[in-house]
């Protein structure tokens, strides 16, 4: 599910202007498809993450979680990587507006205040300069709460879930999460591990619920395309409640992709999609500048689906070439993450009381 969710991310973060703003409608129905792709269905991403982060955390249960330790595996696996990628490319646009280029791409970072600084380096009161890895902040912070959360869910799982989805959906101040649907997703992941739930129920009917996932994206949005980019409280609301429903649609297309051989050849990408999570928005960035010293705003649309092609394109030829020529500097940016299997290839002999086949080990099932 990562590299599928991680992929889709990519397109939430092309750039664009006021000028070339998908609810200009100045392209017609290529402008709504950027509305469903950039706002609607890949909005999923950052609750589903979530989601498996939670899960996997606590699939040993409550009394087997050792804070000492996971804070330590997080300092590596998470902390460092946000840490180089996001100091890195804050340096690198600090020399490049020294010599007067990126200024309206991206902050002023030369001319801001200590303040604004340790914003971009740390992600204290905003998203950092390399903006997607806001996640990983929100992230470290669940799991320095993780014990609390934990106890919370295990005790009153109904209750606390029910307040977390109305501070996620509802237009209620942020406080120090920057992005809200992370907390709630990552407390569905640790309900479902607490208590046990069998997260392959729903695959018999992965097809139906996958189906009414891409409709509920879908009419998101033309709600969206029709009234952003300032949307009303209802339309609001309801883009925070698709993306949390996300989860479930999610999981149902994984069940599905999961059966095919690509399903199976992607589930073997942990390392890669962390490096795509980690590096693309810099490479967007700069395809921006270029284009922009190129083109016109109406050869917008060749930009939005063309960048971010060419930007996986040449974040898998990277990671490949890092995880080979430098394996110790690939393990560091990718949180020691190697990019083993998590699935093992179905076999013909094991069954499940379903009388399919059984493709997950009791470990492997968590990380689909």
């Amino acid at each position: 599910m990562r590299i599928l969710l991680i992929s889709g991310i990519v397109f939430v973060h092309v750039p664009y202007d006021p000028q070339t703003s998908p609810f200009l409608g100045a392209n017609g129905f290529i402008d709504w498809v950027r509305v469903f792709l950039g706002d609607s269905l890949f909005r999923v991403g950052v609750p589903c993450l979530s989601a498996i982060s939670g899960y996997l955390l606590f699939r040993r249960g409550l009394d087997a979680f050792d804070y000492g330790k996971t804070i330590r595996s997080k300092a590596r696996t998470v902390l460092l990587p946000f840490l180089i990628w996001n100091l890195a490319f804050l340096v690198f646009v600090c020399v490049s507006q020294k010599q007067d280029v990126g200024f309206g791409y991206l902050p002023d970072a030369i001319n801001a205040t200590p303040r604004d600084v340790a914003t971009l380096a740390l992600a204290i009161e905003a998203p950092p300069i390399n903006i997607p890895l806001y996640f990983l902040r929100d992230l470290l912070l669940c799991i320095l709460l993780a014990p609390l959360l934990g106890l919370l869910i295990k005790r009153y799982p109904l209750a606390t879930l029910t307040v977390f989805l109305i501070y996620a959906v509802f237009p209620i101040p942020n406080g120090i999460f920057l992005k809200k649907s992370i907390l709630f997703g990552f407390s569905c992941g640790i309900a479902a591990s607490l208590h046990k739930a069998d997260i392959r129920i729903l695959d018999p009917h992965a097809e139906k619920i996958a189906t009414l996932f891409l409709a509920a994206a879908v009419l998101l949005a033309t709600a969206l395309y029709w009234t952003g980019p300032d949307f009303p409280m209802g339309v609001d609301i309801l883009l925070n409640l698709t993306a949390i429903g996300g989860i479930v649609g999610s999981w149902a297309i994984s069940a599905i992709l999961v059966r095919s051989r690509l399903g199976r050849r992607l589930s073997q990408t942990e390392g890669l999609s962390f490096w795509i999570f980690c590096a693309h928005y810099p490479l967007l960035v700069a395809f921006w500048m270029l284009w922009n010293k190129a083109a016109q705003p109406e050869f917008y649309p060749l930009f939005y689906f063309a960048a971010p092609l060419l930007a996986l394109l040449i974040l898998v030829a990277s990671h490949k070439a890092a995880k080979r020529l430098t394996p110790g500097l690939h393990a560091v940016l990718t949180g020691s993450r190697t990019g083993q299997p998590a699935l093992k290839h179905a076999t013909q002999s094991g069954a499940n009381q379903k009388g399919r086949p059984e493709i997950y080990s009791a470990e492997e099932k968590a990380t689909r």
